[in-house]
């Protein structure tokens, strides 16, 4: 959210009038025309590009104005910061600009890469940005001495390969994969001239440039890279750094299988003035094609890159540059590989090693994931076992750290970028779920998104049921791990500091610290699944964490859990046998009871279970006899209506609907009794009238579930018809009763009365209430209502006919 006085400057901005914007518009048509640039007319620009980029549509400025910007723009003698100003209006403003500004490009390198920026944002499909790219192209042919625009040249030309890859024509890809060696390798090892600041004792031995420097502070002995230090650069060691920032993206789009003229290539090389410079190059590197010629040298650059990264570098943020390096070098073999396997055996000694000396250090978690990658893409071709780096990578990374965002989002991203994989090939991915849940559990908002993806590749038959209760218990989890990372933080010691948290949270560290509840949370925090689907007293454990409820880490948890829910069950429906249907049924029936008490997330997640119960009873209507105990103790409790209603009310719905031998032919009449019995004893219980009773703590909706479903069991034990009959008579006194009419709407115990009578009615034909009741399963189907042919819209009519014939069939 933006603070209040942004939030009105932007509400201006798009609420300006036509005219007013006109005037505006003129206004600084007028000041552009002055020799001086003022603070005014900085700040109309500003307040001119918020105007158009608040909007929601390209605002359009007047002609005249679009072409006074776009010469300020392309004007190499123009402030800085009126280009930029001018080149993000251009951007945001309607007409587009493109042709315009293509027609005359210019050769700075500052004022071409502001017009670069404008035509692509504005480009509208390939053609548009033909003119710049050759103009892109014959800025990186050129030889002058000025020529500094090939450095800008690399990042735009970098962002039009990745929106049109089909812009270059093979010799052009050629021209730029020698240009890219060149930069790549040929970098001069010399630190570039720093600027003297005069005086008696600046000379020309003071002004010589100085070797460039490792990491470390050793002179470089090898060529350049972007891991060589020194005060100040080269172009040529610029344009080093910046081909290194595309050379992934270019072999990405690129590097595909190829061949090209090879003595042309070689002509080429040898006219090139970097090459004319170096001797050392084999002749047989000079001989490979462009592509696999850039292949060679992109390796040797990576490989070089990993050597250095092992170097103790000074400064803190070398070691974080190293880092990177890893990470896009290995990236950069990882494609080299899989373009061409033969590189997979040069890669793996230098690769091995590298994991070797990085797996223990957990600062370098990041650099484990394109190690991972690359063990995942190519152990089969070289025959390498790889267990022991998926073990270390599931099992120790998450659990050491899960507060890093950016290794959890990478994390996750590896993970959904090859689940398929990962399903067939890593033994330990789908046990890992405990794990991986806790990068959710403490980033649960950043990463919903993509754990929605990657759920359903985690669901295996052997630990569904472990992962359903993992699920339930993310929020558990989420305030397990703020005790556990608060108490690595603070010695046990230090009240103090525990006492500054409040007395909640001490407590609740108290507890963490109890050797009595240890097992509590060694299960809680376990890494992979297999110790079992859950733990007994769990409620005592939502006591520990009862002071971490309302923890705002743990309510944005507890609000992911019924979406994951969701994702979970459509998933494991799909694949579910009879006995893991069975499972599922007992664990909603279970854990609608045992869950953590979170402000509203306990309805929420029972609404979940109401809705994926009567898919799986849909799914599998014998369900209801396999599980008739468990469901007869769960619907024989009148407090469960008061704790969750709506859970409550599905169950009683799907007895109902199920509950028959048309579904099952187990289902004999003492168990329909036993149901009918307990769930009459229920109705009983919530609707006796007394003049000290309080007002019905429950919706008219479960009354009227209630009684149709003793309805339903009733048609299909006819002895039962007479005693449901007088229970609905009475339902009319209990409507109109004080406690009820004080707490229901009018509509409400109509309601009742009305669904109480129309029962009363069917009953008295019982062939046909139980046609009309419970008819067959396929009585869903459009055929039973619109052909009139079928039995069930006769059935109606019959119905009809009797009740309008009979007058002692209405209600009195």
């Amino acid at each position: 959210m933006y603070a209040a006085a942004t939030e009105s400057l932007i509400k201006q901005a798009r609420e300006i009038k036509e005219e007013e914007l006109q005037r505006f518009c003129g206004r600084i048509f007028k000041l552009l025309h002055t020799k001086d640039v003022s603070g005014d007319t900085v700040d109309s620009l500003q307040r001119l590009h918020l105007i158009v980029s608040a909007s929601k549509h390209a605002r359009e400025l007047p002609s005249d104005l679009v072409m006074k910007l776009q010469t300020v723009l392309r004007s190499s003698s123009s402030p800085e910061q009126l280009q930029v100003l001018s080149s993000s209006i251009i951007q945001q403003s309607f007409p587009p600009s493109v042709h315009s500004l293509c027609s005359d490009l210019s050769q700075d390198s500052r004022t071409f890469s502001y017009v670069a920026s404008v035509v692509l944002s504005q480009a509208g499909n390939k053609e548009d940005v033909i003119p710049l790219c050759h103009h892109l192209l014959k800025s990186l042919e050129s030889r002058l001495s000025d020529g500094l625009i090939s450095k800008h040249a690399l990042p735009i030309l970098s962002e039009m390969i990745t929106v049109y890859p089909d812009i270059l024509t093979d010799d052009q890809v050629n021209l730029v994969s020698r240009k890219v060696v060149d930069w790549l390798r040929y970098a001069s090892m010399q630190q570039g001239a720093s600027m003297s600041s005069g005086g008696f004792f600046s000379g020309p031995r003071a002004r010589q440039p100085a070797p460039l420097t490792e990491v470390d502070g050793v002179v470089t002995g090898d060529f350049f890279t972007v891991l060589c230090v020194g005060q100040s650069y080269t172009e040529d060691q610029w344009m080093n750094m910046y081909t290194f920032s595309m050379i992934k993206g270019w072999l990405l789009t690129y590097d595909a299988d190829g061949t090209t003229n090879t003595e042309s290539d070689d002509r080429s090389e040898v006219d090139s003035s970097v090459m004319s410079m170096v001797s050392a190059t084999s002749s047989s590197s000079r001989l490979l094609p462009p592509k696999e010629r850039l292949r060679e040298k992109a390796f040797e650059y990576c490989q070089r890159l990993i050597e250095q990264s092992d170097r103790k570098a000074l400064k803190r943020m070398d070691t974080e540059l190293q880092k990177a390096c890893i990470i896009e070098s290995v990236s950069i073999i990882d494609i080299i590989c899989g373009e061409d396997p033969s590189y997979v055996y040069r890669a793996f000694p230098c690769i091995k090693a590298l994991y070797g000396r990085l797996n223990a250090d957990f600062t370098y978690a990041r650099t484990l994931l394109p190690i991972a990658q690359f063990y995942l893409n190519h152990s089969e071709t070289a025959a390498v076992d790889s267990e022991a780096v998926f073990c270390q990578l599931f099992s120790h990374c998450p659990t050491e750290q899960f507060n890093e965002p950016m290794l959890a989002f990478e994390f996750v991203q590896f993970c959904l970028l090859n689940s398929s994989v990962l399903q067939d090939r890593v033994a330990n991915y789908r046990q890992s779920f405990p794990n991986l849940l806790k990068f959710l559990a403490w980033n649960s908002s950043g990463l919903i998104g993509e754990f929605v993806e990657l759920l359903p590749s985690l669901v295996a038959p052997d630990t569904a049921i472990e992962l359903l209760h993992t699920i339930l218990d993310l929020p558990c989890l989420a305030a397990t791990l703020d005790l556990q990372h608060r108490s690595s933080c603070y010695q046990t010691l230090d009240r103090t500091v525990w006492d500054q948290q409040g007395a909640k949270v001490a407590a609740c560290l108290d507890a963490f610290r109890q050797p009595s509840y240890r097992g509590f949370f060694l299960y809680i925090l376990r890494p992979e699944a297999g110790t079992g689907d859950t733990i007994d007293r769990l409620n005592l454990l939502h006591e520990i964490l009862a002071d971490m409820a309302e923890s705002p880490r743990v309510v944005q948890c507890a609000q992911v859990v019924p979406v994951l829910l969701h994702v979970y069950f459509n998933t494991v429906t799909q694949k579910a046998d009879e006995k893991m249907m069975n499972q599922l049924l007992l664990v909603l029936l279970e854990r609608s009871s045992l869950l953590y008490n979170i402000k509203t997330f306990n309805a929420e997640v029972q609404k979940v279970f109401s809705t994926h119960l009567q898919a799986l009873c849909k799914l599998h209507p014998p369900l209801i006899v396999d599980q008739s105990r468990e469901i007869l103790e769960f619907a024989s409790i009148p407090a469960n209506i008061y704790s969750k209603e709506d859970f409550y009310t599905h169950v009683v719905w799907v007895i109902g609907e199920f509950l028959s031998v048309s579904y099952d032919p187990r289902c004999t009449v003492e168990l329909i009794t036993s149901f009918f019995e307990s769930l009459e004893a229920v109705l009983f219980e919530i609707t006796q009238v007394r003049q000290s009773a309080s007002p019905p703590g429950f919706s008219p909706r479960l009354i009227t579930v209630l009684m149709t479903t003793l309805a339903k069991l009733a048609t299909r034990s006819q002895d039962l018809i007479p005693r449901v009959t007088l229970f609905l008579s009475k339902m009319r006194t209990f409507a109109r009763s004080g406690p009820v009419m004080a707490c229901y709407s009018e509509e409400d115990t109509e309601e009742i009365i009305t669904r109480a009578h129309e029962l009363i009615n069917l009953l008295k034909l019982p062939n046909v209430a139980q046609f009309v009741l419970a008819p067959s399963a396929g009585g869903d189907g459009p055929r039973w209502h619109r052909d009139t042919n079928a039995s069930l819209p006769q059935a109606m009519r019959a119905v009809s006919g009797l009740l309008h014939r009979h007058s002692s069939f209405l209600p009195t």
